[in-house]
């Protein structure tokens, strides 16, 4: 008989998942994972997608049916993520020169239908009153929902020491997390500004929360003001996850009834103690 490893079984329960047409993924969070946030130059770091729950997640392998851009910017260059269908992780990149990465992938829209009590809690759970409330006057709050949604996700890894010039970049996301400065000169305790960008405009109101890997339960979270823009206290050292959801009715003739974009940014935050972790090693 075949031994089942908890890794195994995750990696099933996600293909089972995704089976029965995503629809207990949907309302989950998707984000970049590097295998190093503070990669060795002359190494090659890989990036991994993961979706769940509370910054604990499943690998979302290399898929480019879902794939519409996945790219990093060094400076002025943008180069195409690289990596082999089915892989975990979905891309790699090696690091030829000091500097700050900007990684980003964006996906294709899913469809996904959800009864209406999963989708009623994730609007909830999201802070999505406002199309809660139109599903109320609509007389759809205890209907099923017919939804595409949208993955926009980013990365952003320090090669090399940090310094004021290094800036995160506005990548074209349809929904994206652009970080004020450089998320690698902060200490713990220190917060970050982040603007919250829609089809090229600032997104007012949202709600943007920031997760610490070591303790994701202790969230941070701001709406976002009339400049899409919120300030997060980092409270914790480690790696930190920065998301939002943003949801409008689907176009006309649309199969769906709404359309939904999901954005991450992930980073890490340095231990003050000299006997902090370092970061897990790139993959050689």
């Amino acid at each position: 008989m075949m031994h089942v490893t908890p890794a195994l079984k995750r990696a099933l329960s996600l293909a089972a998942l995704f089976a029965l047409g995503g629809t207990a993924v949907a309302a989950h969070d998707m984000w970049i994972e590097p295998s190093g946030f503070k990669p060795v130059i002359g190494r090659t770091v890989g990036f991994r997608l993961r979706v769940g729950q509370d910054f604990q997640g499943d690998p979302l392998p290399r898929d480019p049916k879902l794939i519409e851009k996945f790219i990093v910017v060094d400076g002025a260059t943008t180069t195409p993520v690289v990596g082999r269908d089915g892989a975990d992780p979905a891309g790699l990149m090696r690091v030829a020169a000091p500097g700050l990465f900007v990684v980003g992938y964006h996906s294709k829209p899913s469809p996904v239908v959800l009864q209406a009590p999963k989708f009623n809690e994730y609007l909830n759970e999201e802070g999505l009153e406002a199309v809660a409330a139109l599903r109320a006057k609509r007389g759809e709050t205890n209907a099923e929902a017919r939804e595409v949604f949208v993955r926009c996700a980013k990365s952003l890894l320090l090669a090399g020491p940090a310094d004021a010039t290094q800036q995160d970049r506005v990548l074209g996301l349809p929904l994206e997390l652009v970080a004020d400065r450089n998320p690698y000169l902060l200490t713990t305790g220190q917060s970050l500004g982040v603007r919250l960008i829609y089809g090229d405009k600032p997104l007012a109101g949202a709600l943007v929360v920031a997760l610490n890997q070591r303790d994701p339960l202790a969230r941070v979270a701001a709406r976002s003001d009339k400049a899409g823009h919120v300030t997060l206290k980092l409270t914790q050292p480690g790696p930190w996850l920065i998301k939002a959801v943003h949801m409008i009715p689907a176009p006309a003739g649309s199969d769906s009834e709404w359309a939904s974009y999901w954005a991450s940014l992930t980073f890490e935050l340095g231990d003050p103690s000299p006997r902090a972790m370092t970061s897990m090693p790139s993959v050689r």
